[in-house]
């Protein structure tokens, strides 16, 4: 029935079973989220993400700000075990490299992301992010110790003692990365909600009521 659950339970329900579908932990996670009652706010929305060249200090604050420790944010960013990481957002990273990537790899990459492309190609290709893209598993931290980090950040983790020991962590124990996961999960999906008389609950989640 219609105005029961809210889309932003809907989102926050359909990420968890994608997690859990592609091999990660079933979380549990609070419900009763409202919508807003207008359009998005882009620039908030882009304010609250991550870019793809962040450095480690700006995202631990982050995430920090949303009530996660240091093991919850490289947590959370081992969500990219998932997916892929298109070319447009990595070729600065791949054509002026630091030390922090295997040179190996560095050619590996180049091969599928060459430095100049037209803007509709350079929009479709891309690379995935470690060797299994649909199943979440703890691939992305056996990867980033190895070097083979896609992005800056990811290739930051294993280098600052701070997050060196998470990686390690979770790269040698999947269930340590599934329990941190979980709860850095639930926290970032009850950031800064509404509920109660703050929103609604729309009858479409593709219009406005």
């Amino acid at each position: 029935m219609p105005r029961q659950v809210s889309c932003a339970d809907i989102l926050v329900l359909a990420t968890r079973d994608s997690v859990s579908l592609s091999g990660g932990p079933r979380i549990d996670v609070p419900l009763g989220r409202r919508d807003s009652r207008g359009p998005p706010n882009v620039r908030l929305v882009d304010s609250s993400l991550p870019p793809n060249d962040i450095e480690l200090e700006a995202t631990l604050k982050l995430f920090s700000k949303k009530g996660m420790t240091v093991e919850e944010t490289v947590a959370i960013l081992g969500a990219l075990t998932l997916g892929i990481t298109h070319c447009f957002s990595l070729r600065s990273r791949l054509y002026k490299p630091g030390n922090a990537i295997n040179a190996g790899f560095v050619n590996t990459l180049k091969l599928k992301c060459p430095p100049h492309e037209g803007n509709t190609t350079s929009k479709i290709k891309f690379v995935v992010n470690d060797l299994t893209p649909i199943q979440f598993d703890n691939e992305y931290f056996v990867n980033t110790m190895r070097g083979r980090g896609v992005l800056k950040i990811d290739a930051a983790l294993p280098l600052d003692s701070r997050t060196r020991p998470y990686v390690e962590k979770f790269a040698s124990d999947h269930n340590a990365f599934y329990r941190a996961f979980s709860s850095a999960f639930v926290k970032l999906s009850s950031s800064n909600v509404l509920i109660g008389n703050q929103g609604v609950i729309r009858s479409s989640c593709n219009r406005f009521d």
